[in-house]
Parts: C-alpha cells; structure tokens; sequence
C-alpha cells in the first residue's frame, strides 16, 4: 500500500497533540494555543519535515526511468551505452542560374525569406543551359533545414556572373537534438529487449542509435534465410543516401560477424492530393488548405512501410477541418496499398496538397 506523507501542518498538529497529552509538573496543561510558543516551534519544525518527506520522494522518483529527473535518466541510459541523439545537418541540393562559365565556389551561402542560411558543398559551372544543380547543406543542425522544393535562397553575396537567387530541389534529413521521451522510450525499450547475438530487437534498437533516424523496422528472412534488412525513416520520411551508409556501417559494426544485414530506405509512393472545397462564410482557401495539409501530414507520419493510405481516412481529415462545408476529391479515388515483401519496400509520402 502506498505510505502517506504529512504535509507540515498535519506535523505540527502531531506535535501539539502529543505536547498537551504530557501535563506538566505542577498538573497545568500545556498552552498549545496556535499563537503560543510551542506552536512556533512545532510550526518550524512540521515545516523542516515536511521538507524531507519531499525530498524523500523526489529520490524515490529517481529510481525509476520514466519518473527521474531528465539528468539522471541520462545517467540511467548512458550506463547502458544509450546517449542523447545529436541534432543532425539538413542536406540536399539547390539550383543556380547565371552566365555560363560562372563559378560558384564551396561554401557559397543563400538565406530563406526566414533567415535559414544554407550553403554549398561543392564547387561547380554554370552550364550551357544558364543553371546547375549544386549539393548543399544548411548552415545549423535542425528540422528548420528541411526546406521544400522551390523554395528560394537569396545569396548573401552572389558570384560574378550568377543571378542573385537560388531555387531549392530538396533538403531533408534535418533533425532536432533527441527528445527526453524519445530517450525515455530507447531505454524501456533497452530493459525489456535485452541483448540477443543480433535478434530483431538489437537490429532495431542499433538503428535507433544512430542521430538522424526517427524509426526503424526490421524485416528477418526477407532476402532469403539467415538475411535482416532494416529499413530506416527520418524526419520528413525517406533518408538520404549519407543516412543509410552511417547506419549501415554502424551495424556492421556491432552486429555479428556472419549476419546478412541491410540497411536501406524505403520506396517512396508519392500520394498527391487534390479535390475542390466548398467554405463556409468567413474562410478563406489559403488557410482552409494549410490546416488540411497539417492534418494529412499528421495523418502520414503514423504510417509505416507496408501500410494502406485510406481513402475513407483522407476524406474524414477534410470533412473535420473547420470550413469545410463539402469537398469532391479527385485524387486519389481509392485506398493506396503499399507493398513490403521479398521484392518491394514501399512506403506512402504526402505529395502536392491542391485545392
């Protein structure tokens, strides 16, 4: 049964009780009054109490994972070799347009309208076409680097010769530092799967540990007897190719000698969603549209690879959204079914979003 603490006051009155239960010598019983001097010093003493029975408690709560302090859930995990996932760089690539025969060097730096610098990676020409396609990465670690396609950078300083203005044509793969709960959630995980000479659980849980990788799934067999394949997700979804061969050399070196392990990123099925809306009064589509687009991306992030989009689903997100009065969906017209089996890995990723 649970043990109940006493607050100060209930002490004091402990205290007073016990004091007027001792009647003195000359038989006087003793002025426990609230405003006498044994009050004072019960009042000071149920107060010192009751400030041990808390931090009796809080040490109690550090003794457990999911109710301790977040620094000693650190300590908790690190002595089984779980730390904090570092926050990781968003990467991907932008295109350029100037004169060709234009340089642009490494190291050449664009900022968003929001004030999110990226730079280039590498050095490269302006084509015959008039434009380039340079690798870049933003310039801070964070999902904040996940810039979408066409947006634009202007370059703090352009090149000679180059336009004044990038176009973004895919950055991903940015992630915030771990959360607490998600480092909660690898340390249970840790205690109820111990280590088993390369089980399923211990593929999954060496994927986990590598920063950049949001979820993972671990498929025996697929390939043949005696094969794992891991496929990993990140922030936003599919990984990049730097992504999977971090987590690929991190499981080759931990998992055991004679495994067949493979570690790779899922086929995307891209899944674009476009209809017609019918507002109430007062709302407008730009902002009817933005709070759907949240809500399928929502929607999206709970799949994983192998799972149904369903068209009963989507409608029911659009149909809830506040504004919406009635919709017709053209796209997509029935549930879209992916696939992982012995020859496909597909995973469903929100498209455009069109209304």
């Amino acid at each position: 049964m649970a043990f109940l603490t006493l607050d100060y006051q209930a002490v004091r009155d402990s205290i007073l009780r016990d004091i007027a239960n001792q009647p003195r010598t000359d038989g006087q019983v003793p002025n426990v009054a609230l405003d006498g001097d044994y009050a004072i010093r019960a009042n000071a003493t149920g107060s010192a109490v009751e400030g041990l029975y808390q931090h009796q408690q809080w040490i109690v709560r550090q003794l457990f994972a999911d109710t301790a302090d977040t620094d000693y859930l650190e300590k908790m995990a690190a002595q089984r070799g779980i730390t904090l996932k570092l926050a990781t760089v968003s990467t991907g690539s932008a295109t350029f347009t100037g004169s060709v025969g234009s340089a642009i060097a490494i190291g050449t730096e664009g900022k968003t309208a929001s004030g999110i610098a990226v730079v280039t990676t590498a050095a490269a020409t302006i084509g015959v076409g008039g434009t380039v396609d340079i690798a870049v990465q933003a310039s801070l670690a964070g999902i904040s680097g996940n810039l979408a396609a066409g947006e634009v950078l202007t370059l703090t300083a352009a090149p000679a010769g180059v336009q004044s203005t990038a176009i973004v044509v895919s950055m991903s793969g940015g992630t915030d530092i771990e959360t607490y709960a998600s480092l909660l959630a690898r340390y249970l995980f840790d205690l109820q799967n111990p280590p088993c000479g390369g089980a399923a659980h211990d593929y999954y849980k060496w994927a986990m540990s590598v920063a950049g990788v949001t979820a993972a799934y671990v498929y025996s067999n697929r390939r043949g007897l005696g094969t794992t394949d891991v496929i990993i997700l990140t922030t936003g979804g599919i990984p990049d190719a730097t992504l999977v061969a971090n987590t690929q050399t991190y499981v080759d070196s931990v998992r055991p000698i004679q495994a067949d392990a493979l570690v790779f990123a899922p086929t995307s099925v891209v899944i674009n969603i476009a209809g017609a809306l019918v507002l109430a009064s007062g709302y407008t589509l730009a902002a009817v549209s933005a709070s759907i687009q949240t809500a399928l991306a929502a929607y999206f992030a709970t799949l994983k690879p192998g799972d149904t989009v369903y068209l009963k689903r989507i409608e029911a997100i659009i149909s809830d959204t506040p504004g919406v009065v009635d919709f017709t969906l053209t796209s997509p017209l029935a549930n879209v079914v992916t696939l992982v089996d012995s020859t496909h890995t597909q995973f469903a990723v929100l498209g455009a979003v069109t209304f």
